[in-house]
């Protein structure tokens, strides 16, 4: 029996609709986590994981920010647009974009611009919010990926501890500057008007003066009872010697 082996070739056609004119992937494009990654977007592209919504590549509740690099071809950052967010649903996660990518600056491979993602759970729920993120690219299709964050539970502002630190550091500096003043003011008052000199002159000296009189003074107290007992011993050892040589009946 002879075996007849008949080479095959298979063409396969895509069909992609055009609603506009022009180029649909903008290559050379990525986002990543990291300024040299493409976990996002790579060459253009939206990656597995990333072009809907996936429960197994969601962010956790507490990380309250994430931080996404974009790079671009030199000669085509400058078509790069402001991007935009959906959110789903839209109420129970406040979610702003920040960052030198979010005001519309041209990335290239050498000098990336950072997407910061700041988001805070409103609304606790078991799905995870999807985060839709758009950059429009000009003469090219916009370039989307989204986004999973899981709402365990609500999250505080974070405005909260920027306002508490800030109102600390105000009301120390009225505390360094009046005490500043109030020292200058002391300092002034004892050289003309009580005629002090040097360090008796500071505020605060007399008050200083006294609490390192007191663990002196106590200092000095147990080293005068351990001079009178030394000088007791010693009187007691060598009474009894003067005593035999002074004797009149001591016979040796």
């Amino acid at each position: 029996m002879d075996i007849v082996t008949v080479a095959s070739r298979v063409l396969v056609e895509l069909a992609i609709p055009c609603e506009k004119q022009g180029l649909r992937v903008f290559e050379g494009f990525t986002v990543g986590f990291h300024p040299r990654s493409w976990e996002i977007v790579y060459n253009g592209m939206t990656q597995l994981g990333f072009e809907k919504s996936h429960h197994e590549f969601s962010f956790e509740t507490e990380p309250s920010h994430v931080a996404l690099y974009m790079t671009a071809i030199a000669s085509l950052s400058n078509l790069v647009q402001k991007p935009t967010v959906k959110v789903f649903p839209e109420h129970g996660l406040e979610v702003r974009l920040s960052g030198s990518g979010a005001n519309g600056s041209p990335p290239t491979t050498l000098s990336p611009t950072m997407l910061m993602v700041d988001w805070r759970c409103e609304k606790a729920q078991d799905t995870p919010y999807e985060v839709e993120i758009t950059i429009p690219v000009e003469s090219y299709a916009p370039i989307q990926f989204t986004l999973t964050k899981m709402c365990e539970h609500r999250q505080n502002e974070g405005g909260n501890t920027t306002r508490g630190w800030a109102v600390f550091g105000v009301i120390s500096c009225v505390f360094i500057v009046s005490s500043i003043l109030f020292c200058c003011g002391g300092f002034v008052y004892k050289t003309r008007v009580k005629n002090l000199r040097g360090l008796d002159a500071l505020p605060g000296m007399t008050f200083l003066s006294a609490c390192l009189e007191t663990p002196l003074g106590n200092i000095r107290l147990l080293l005068l009872k351990e001079q009178a007992e030394q000088v007791k011993e010693h009187m007691v050892r060598f009474e009894p010697l003067a005593f035999c040589r002074s004797s009149p009946f001591l016979v040796l």
